[in-house]
């Protein structure tokens, strides 16, 4: 089965750069299958990582950045691939 984990944060304005800078810095302790980093309006951030796995496993997620940048808490959700 396949996983997807998306994780989303929205940098304090102007701060997107940074945002997305951190992000990429990031690195899991096991690698997935696919990582994909994108950014959005209104300085958002989005990573999603696919992973082999049982929807319920263990796996790593991105962590929270400092709360100086970004204006909310992260979101995070986890899909299973039907395709």
């Amino acid at each position: 089965m396949t996983v997807a984990l998306m994780w989303e944060a929205r940098a304090v304005e102007g701060r997107g750069e940074e945002l997305l800078a951190w992000a990429r810095r990031q690195e899991l302790p096991v690698r997935p299958s696919r990582r994909e980093t994108f950014r959005g309006p209104q300085d958002r951030v989005l990573v999603i990582t696919w992973w082999d796995a049982a929807y319920d496993a263990e796996l790593p997620e991105l962590p929270e950045p400092d709360p100086e940048l970004v204006s909310r808490a992260v979101h995070q959700w986890r899909f299973e691939s039907v395709g």
